[in-house]
């Protein structure tokens, strides 16, 4: 080789691929999609699917956009500058209802590890249960000596790996009860299970004529149904509550060296300066030492009238920012801050609702003991009678098979199944296993005011007393700000056909309202003292025309959620007693009452003070249920007997519920409670027909009635009719 020879690079395929491989990640990177979740809590049909997948998909920018209706979500992947703001405002713009989901705590929830192992071990139950059947039928139909024997082995042979793999969920838990020395109801079905297959081996060994390989497999297979049931109905539930956290994307805006970055709430610091934009939540509690602006509160007091803010005025996480821009300094992050604050009210109330014992519980303590005894002098019984230990332990087992925990472990997960797919299909999310059977026995209902039997959104009530001129001029000046009281103006002028007048020099001042010129005069539409008026006890905004004509008031008032009134006068007709509790003033609160019919009523209330009147409503024997949106309402929603939020409610809110009504319509309340009474019926119902059926089948199996043969198809037919009892809900 001479000297002057460079080495050449190696002709290797992947070498050779390596710069274009680069190149092609690099151009990714540069192209990153946005993955873009929203909530569409008011589509119902395929009409409503393809008139928003149409539209996304059309939109600049948009690379493909899926609607789920089960689930009532849109996921959209997108070009990295579109904003999912921008999504928001075009399904909105299509007249359905939309939020903003975190994707990040949806993919979080998504992998449902549980439901998958319970799903698989039910499938090797069901398909061994099937085939060891199919073996025993052939016992039955008189095969007999070493043909029997096989059949039995057979069976032995798929029957032990199968219970030993899909039995381990009752196994588990009966262990751990037993480690406590307590009892449960996987206690007894552990042990017929277990009895069962040790007497069937006994039975096989010696070529005994009978064999229960068959109904321990029964068994297990219809239990795991039941199991299964119960989890996905806490699965599904668990699933829309995370999505409902998801619409709460906790962010904020951090200035650093007059610079801005967006950070995670977790991130900031006490000291921290936070900018805070019209629109925005405070994310922290602190103090304004920039800007002007007014403050919506009503999600934390339930006061409905916007409050100035400027420089050196406290603020609380929770609260709105409305018109102007504000730099927060944080003296209170994260568990710190106002919005952490009621957790001991709430862990106190909670204690009360902990202290309910659900009727599976209660057919569980009698249930259990109860079995183990009649086994137990069965066993006795019988051994006494025969001293044969083979067929005293046969019979015991016999009776352990046929008193059938299937009946009973489906009674409750069945009926809980379809009264909450029922109400979910009208709005509704049971979250709490128990909920149904408390709200059942609610005789006391308790609203909330701002933004649960109102909309929290201001409605001009006395347009029509109003000069033409000055609601045009109200218009010019209202169109460009973002307070609630001037969209308010903007939606009803809008709405009532009216243009705006010609203005010019239009500005806002944050906290004060907006000017402009017309005619050559200054108007102003604003605060009282702004445009000096004398302020009203009504939520007002004033116009001034100037030229020395007084103020005309604009008057507004809270607009009704949509099926309050037929909601409260749906329950008032059922017989149950409904108050009107809010932070709000009395004014407000007793106009609303009036309006609605509602006679007992409390204004100005404090969250300590919502508390102590639920518990004193609970302690005179009344069955409350709490329905509320706020923070004020957290201590209250948990020390209620049962308690409602609707989705727009703050997360903590939500937490503190036990359902969540999807939508924005408050009429599915009544129908709730009516649902929840003929489920409570329905539990009831079935256990009543597994106690009769124990009644009828228990003597039976102690008197030595009951081969295999009677104890599979009774346990089956037991199982199924609670079922079929259950689906009547539907």
């Amino acid at each position: 080789m001479s000297g002057n020879m460079r080495p050449t690079p190696s002709a290797c395929p992947a070498c050779a691929a390596a710069p274009s491989a680069e190149r092609l990640a690099e151009e990714a990177a540069a192209h990153v999609s946005a993955q873009i979740a929203l909530s569409l809590p008011t589509i119902h049909c395929s009409a409503c699917i393809s008139k928003v997948e149409k539209a996304l998909n059309a939109h600049p920018g948009v690379k493909s956009a899926r609607v789920n209706l089960t689930l009532k979500r849109a996921s959209i992947e997108a070009e990295s500058d579109i904003t999912a703001a921008d999504m928001k405002t075009l399904v909105e713009a299509l007249g359905y209802e939309a939020h903003e989901l975190d994707p990040g705590t949806l993919n979080a929830t998504a992998n449902d590890r549980a439901g998958r192992e319970l799903l698989m071990r039910l499938a090797v139950a069901g398909f061994a249960s099937m085939n060891v059947m199919l073996l025993s039928v052939s016992v039955w139909s008189g095969a007999a000596e070493a043909t029997r024997d096989l059949f039995h082995w057979l069976s032995a042979a798929i029957a032990l790996p199968t219970i030993a793999f899909s039995g381990q969920p009752f196994f588990r838990n009966a262990w751990a009860a037993l480690s406590n020395r307590q009892l449960n109801m996987d206690v007894p079905i552990t042990l017929a299970i277990v009895l069962a297959v040790v007497t069937s081996l006994w039975e096989t060994a010696l070529s005994g004529a009978h064999a229960y390989f068959d109904a321990a497999l029964a068994l297990t297979f219809f239990l795991l149904a039941g199991r299964y049931l119960d989890h996905r109905t806490r699965a599904i539930a668990r699933s829309a509550a995370e999505e409902l956290t998801a619409l709460e994307v906790p962010r904020a805006i951090r200035l650093r060296d007059g610079e801005e970055e967006t950070v995670n709430i977790s991130e900031l610091a006490v000291g921290d300066l936070v900018l805070v934009r019209p629109g925005g939540r405070m994310p922290v509690d602190g103090e304004i030492v920039a800007g002007t602006s007014e403050i919506d509160r009503s999600l934390l007091t339930g006061e409905t009238l916007p409050v100035f803010a400027g420089e050196g005025q406290g603020v609380s996480a929770g609260e709105v920012n409305l018109t102007g821009p504000l730099t927060i300094r944080a003296s209170a992050v994260g568990a710190d801050t106002s919005l952490h604050r009621m957790a001991d009210l709430v862990a106190i109330a909670e204690s009360g609702r902990s202290r309910y014992t659900s009727l599976a519980d209660k057919a569980a303590k009698l249930y259990a003991p109860g079995v183990h005894i009649l086994s137990a002098l069965a066993f006795v019984g019988w051994y006494l009678y025969t001293f044969d230990v083979r067929t005293a332990l046969n019979i015991a087992a016999a009776v352990l098979i046929i008193t059938c925990p299937c009946a009973l472990g489906l009674a409750v997960p069945a009926v809980t199944t379809a009264a909450s797919g029922r109400l979910f299909r009208r709005g509704m999310l049971i979250k709490h296993e128990t909920a149904l059977e408390r709200l059942a026995e609610v005789d006391t209902v308790v609203f909330d005011k701002t933004g649960t039997l109102t909309a929290g959104t201001p409605e001009l009530t006395n347009m029509a007393e109003l000069p033409r001129r000055d609601i045009e001029l109200a218009l010019a000046l209202a169109e460009g700000s973002s307070h609630p009281l001037a969209q308010a103006i903007t939606r009803a002028a809008r709405d009532a056909g009216f243009a705006p007048a010609r203005v010019s020099d239009v500005t806002e001042r944050p906290g004060f309202g907006t000017s402009a010129m017309h005619a050559g005069q200054e108007v102003r539409l604003g605060r009282a003292s702004w445009t000096g008026a004398d302020g009203l006890a009504e939520t007002a905004t004033f116009l001034s025309r100037g030229g020395g004509d007084a103020p005309r008031a604009f008057i507004f008032a809270d607009r009704l959620r949509e099926g309050a009134a037929e909601a409260v006068e749906s329950l008032k007709e059922a017989g149950k007693t409904v108050y009107l509790m809010s932070g709000d003033t009395t004014p407000a609160v007793e106009a609303l009452a009036a309006r609605l019919g509602i006679e007992r009523w409390m204004a100005e209330a404090l969250p300590a003070d919502k508390a102590e009147r639920i518990q004193a409503l609970t302690a005179g024997g009344a069955k409350v249920l709490m329905v509320g949106d706020g923070l004020n309402d957290t201590a209250a929603l948990a020390a209620a007997h049962v308690s409602i939020s609707p989705a727009s409610a703050l997360d903590a809110a939500r937490v503190a519920s036990d359902i969540v009504l999807l939508g924005s319509d408050l009429s599915p309340i009544a129908a709730a409670c009516d649902t929840a009474r003929s489920a409570t019926r329905r539990i009831r119902e079935n256990f009543n027909i597994a106690t009769v059926y124990n009644v009828v089948a228990v003597p039976l199996a102690i008197a030595g009635f009951a081969t295999p043969l009677i104890a599979a198809l009774a346990m089956s037919a037991s199982s199924i009719t609670v079922s079929l009892n259950a689906l009547r809900l539907r």
